[in-house]
């Protein structure tokens, strides 16, 4: 096959990972029994496209018993629901939509009794789509910290933590507000492990951390803290723990995770003939450094092969921002990769993110193959320059390498492949 098949391959494969955790087919035999009143609130970059799917899958069960309710995803997310509200606002920063979006859910479930059942759809990107200040603090407050985090390389597990306990909404707390009523939670996982609590920081499940951890990681990171977030963490004002009485009937469901969009690619390429190794669907660390990684990885896999291997892994990575360049951290990998490889033959890469938007910019991410080396060079990029600024999105438009899909609905975090043939000796 010539470069260029192989590379629409690893995108094809790329697309059908993300088919395979979309909403669309996830809700057969996962739903409930009504309640006296069924009411559906969610957050995140896959709620709208959950909430059109679970409005299907409930009529087509119950067609008598109807729902309704409020989600919130992010801009130019939204699908088309005939009883759900579909809200926008805006991710990775929260904005004062997001916060309004917040104040609705929390009055729409506050006044239930302990025979209606509340539906939440969560998945990721839902902490900043319905950022609730907890009482005493702002959302410019929130903003602030949020940026800060987000540039400091933090990963998401302590982010989540921090704005758990900056939030009224959050780390239980929807869930809490909607007691006694039967809280059903329907989760996308993004977060490395799985952890349900952490996917969108939790809003209708107890939180196991507290206000100390979150001032530690705040600390420890050398964010700028005013005096009221400050006091309002030393406070040690918790969110729900999970001995709280009044989750004992509630329940999650674990819909799609990123392990899930990686065996369905392992699938597919065992079928086409290609060897997998699956590093893992949790992967974590500095983007760039994780790209080196792999590439010195892939080199050496490379030498002992005797047919095509295909290198799959997921996860978060970080990306600690120094520079005034454009990209994500899938890019940030993959130039991270590029450079080490440095024309490799036969050594193919590309990298995503699921909900097809790598950080804020309007590409998914990025692929190569081993001649753009070449290409590069004649002209005259430099992929270190390129990675000193964080511009790898700049790097990869020179090549005409992005890869521009548009919002999935979906959100599973990263999907990272690397294809590579074995040395043909002359």
């Amino acid at each position: 096959m010539s470069p260029e098949s192989l590379s629409q391959w690893l995108c094809d494969l790329a697309q059908l990972t993300i088919a395979s955790v979309h909403p669309d087919n996830l809700f057969a035999e996962q739903l409930p029994a009504p309640g006296r009143k069924t009411l559906v609130v969610g957050a995140g970059k896959a709620s709208a496209a959950m909430a059109a799917a679970l409005e299907r899958a409930w009529y087509q069960q119950y067609p008598q018993a109807d729902i309704s309710g409020v989600v919130v995803t992010r801009y130019g997310h939204a699908a088309q629901c005939e009883k759900i509200e579909v809200l926008e606002a805006a991710h990775p920063m929260p904005d004062n939509l997001g916060e309004q979006a917040a104040k609705r859910m929390l009055a729409s479930v506050e006044a239930l009794g302990e025979e209606d059942l509340v539906l939440a759809l969560v998945s990721g990107g839902g902490s900043a789509l319905m950022s609730l200040p907890a009482p005493g603090l702002t959302l410019q407050q929130k903003q602030s910290i949020n940026k800060a985090l987000l540039r400091s390389g933090a990963p998401i597990c302590e982010i989540n933590t921090v704005r758990r306990h900056l939030s009224a909404i959050k780390g239980g707390r929807l869930a809490a507000a909607a007691h006694p009523a039967r809280v059903v939670t329907y989760l996308i996982s993004d977060v490395p492990g799985d952890d349900p609590t952490l996917i969108a920081s939790g809003p209708t499940l107890p939180d196991n951390t507290t206000a100390a951890d979150a001032l530690e990681i705040l600390l420890r990171y050398q964010i700028n803290l005013e005096p009221e977030v400050r006091a309002h963490l030393e406070a040690a004002t918790e969110s729900p723990r999970p001995d709280d009485a009044g989750f004992a009937r509630d329940q999650s469901v674990m819909l799609a995770k990123a392990a899930d969009a990686l065996e369905a690619a392992r699938s597919a390429a065992l079928a086409a003939g290609v060897e997998v190794r699956v590093l893992g669907d949790d992967l974590e660390g500095e983007a760039r450094e994780l790209g080196a990684a792999h590439a010195a990885m892939a080199l050496d896999v490379q030498e002992e092969l005797r047919q095509p291997l295909l290198i799959l892994s997921g996860g978060e990575t970080s990306v600690t921002v120094t520079g005034n360049g454009r990209g994500g951290r899938n890019v940030e990998y993959l130039l991270g990769l590029f450079d080490g490889l440095k024309g490799a033959p036969g050594i193919y890469g590309l990298a995503i993110d699921t909900d097809g938007i790598d950080g804020s910019e309007d590409n998914a991410g990025a692929s190569f193959v081993p001649d753009d080396w070449t290409k590069m060079q004649s002209q005259g990029l430099q992929p270190t320059t390129y990675l000193a600024n964080n511009d790898a999105y700049s790097f990869f438009a020179e090549l005409g390498n992005l890869i521009v899909i548009g919002p999935t609905r979906t959100n599973v975090n990263d999907f990272r492949a690397i294809l590579v043939l074995p040395v043909v000796d002359n």
